[in-house]
């Protein structure tokens, strides 16, 4: 059915481009497709406008579910991320009164007796807390993570409101299926609300990659941590969207694209365990005056999903599959994580590319304008579709949904989208943990070498490819061709 809509979708808009293309004394306004689209992207904007005046009034919780709305770029209509967008930069403040009253309810002192300085204004706000620049009596410049007084006691509130206001939205209009929103809210703010649980997620996820020097994560002073209230390493640099301040840094902006779905690959398919806030003012970027190597300085760190092993394998699976275009495997996988007869759509989704795309192979080429502008637009039209989906997969699957749009994000600001590089790293990551999982199954000595012996192979073809890839690009691999056609040139 999804399929058939999608092709009915793009059947029409191209033959109305055609007939209005051939015709130059009609309207487009007189189509009644042209006035009805342009009715429907209207609701849209005045309900995302409400929608964001309620989040402001409410602050908190609201603001936090308004911001996770805002950053599905490419699963709603354009009108409601862009108009919620401005949430992260709306987050309310506390005053310096409140931030006094947390820190001594807390830690027990007053700011004066625990830092030499302390600034007032925060180096960011967000919709449970704020974050100062203060220095401690032995001199170690730290940032201070304080929540705001009244989250806490407002949030399980906020919650049930936001529950009721749905379930009245869903009585008026049955196709409004977001639900899921009110149950990750449940789920995940108890979570974000305990700044210990945060301490102990930068810890985790900081050991898991100490393989990569180019990753650093604020260390945690545990002695002035509380509940409420996080004492961090300072980390200062660029926000990873920020192509010009690479420019003027002499930071490699591929580098930086490359190494952050490293990143990301292995926290997704290696190890399950997946820091899902990446937007720009968590991810930073800044180059070491040493070394001169490039850091990516990972903040934030309330906010985890953890993978179960079935959807892992699953997730990978699904990932090769779309990765070779086999088609069949996508159908499959895609139904195993609850797309059922949605799994163009679900395809899509996950790729943020056409159908047609998906079919010729999402590494083929790069994602033109006119596509990027497709999908988007296709968001609002499919959005009952849509939402039937977000409610049918896997929990597990939302809070990736969210990440990869956010990492969209900032690889297309750094118009790094969709390179053959990323793909080839999510395919290492995939192979290794496929093979990790068929060894740990496996109680034959032979079978493990087998498996072991099949993994190295495919990461060795991923190697030569990318060699070739390499090669083909550079300078000497220019020579090589030019080498190589002048020979063929005198042979003949």
């Amino acid at each position: 059915m999804a399929l058939r809509a999608l092709k009915f979708a793009s059947l029409t808009a191209a033959a109305s481009g055609i007939y209005l293309y051939g015709n130059k004394f009609l309207d487009p306004n007189d189509f009644g497709v042209v006035r009805v689209g342009r009715a429907i992207a209207t609701v849209h904007l005045r309900s995302a406008e409400r929608l964001r005046e309620l989040c402001c009034s409410n602050r908190g919780t609201f603001i936090k579910v308004g911001q996770h709305l805002g950053a599905l770029d490419y699963l709603l209509p354009e009108e409601y991320t862009r108009t919620l967008k401005v949430l992260h930069s709306q987050a309310p403040q506390s005053t310096r009164q409140e931030i006094e009253q947390v820190i001594r309810e807390d830690l027990g002192k007053e700011i004066k007796e625990l830092f030499v300085s302390f600034e007032d204004t925060p180096l960011g706000a967000a919709s449970l807390a704020q974050v100062h620049k203060a220095v401690l009596q032995d001199g170690r410049t730290v940032a201070v993570k304080i929540q705001h007084p009244k989250v806490q006691a407002q949030s399980s509130k906020d919650i049930l409101l936001m529950e009721v206001l749905l379930l009245v939205v869903k009585q008026i209009f049955p196709d409004f299926e977001f639900m899921w929103l009110v149950e990750e809210a449940k789920k995940n703010l108890p979570l974000e609300l305990d700044f210990l649980n945060e301490g102990r997620n930068a810890e985790k996820v900081a050991h898991m990659l100490k393989n990569f020097d180019f990753l650093k994560v604020p260390r945690i002073y545990w002695e002035l941590s509380t509940s409420r209230v996080l004492l961090m390493e300072f980390m200062e640099g660029g926000q990873v969207n920020d192509r010009a301040y690479m420019e003027r840094n002499g930071i490699n902006v591929n580098e930086i694209s490359r190494n952050l779905g490293k990143l990301y690959s292995e926290m997704i398919f290696v190890n399950g365990f997946v820091h899902c806030d990446p937007h720009p003012g968590n991810v930073l970027v800044k180059k070491c005056p040493a070394s001169g190597k490039a850091h990516i300085i990972l903040l934030d760190h309330g906010l985890y999903q953890v993978l179960s092993e079935s959807f892992r394998m699953d997730y990978c699976h699904l990932w090769q599959a779309l990765i070779k275009a086999d088609m069949k495997r996508v159908q499959k996988y895609s139904r195993r994580l609850g797309a059922g007869d949605l799994y163009p759509l679900f395809a899509c989704m996950l790729t943020a590319r056409s159908w047609e795309s998906v079919n010729r192979g999402i590494d083929q080429s790069p994602v033109s304008a006119s596509e990027d502008m497709e999908i988007r637009s296709n968001a609002a039209a499919y959005l009952p579709q849509i939402t039937q989906l977000l409610n049918n997969v896997p929990r597990q699957m939302l809070l990736l949904l969210k990440t990869n749009d956010l990492l969209r994000g900032i690889e297309s600001a750094l118009h790094t989208r969709a390179s053959a590089s990323s793909f080839l790293n999510m395919s290492r990551c995939c192979i290794r943990a496929v093979s990790t999982y068929q060894r740990n199954k496996s109680h034959s000595l032979y079978r493990r070498a087998q498996i072991s012996l099949t993994e190295a192979l495919s990461l060795w073809q991923i190697n030569l490819y990318e060699f070739f890839l390499w090669l083909k690009g550079s300078q000497l691999g220019n020579w090589v061709i030019a080498l190589l056609r002048r020979m063929h040139h005198f042979t003949y």
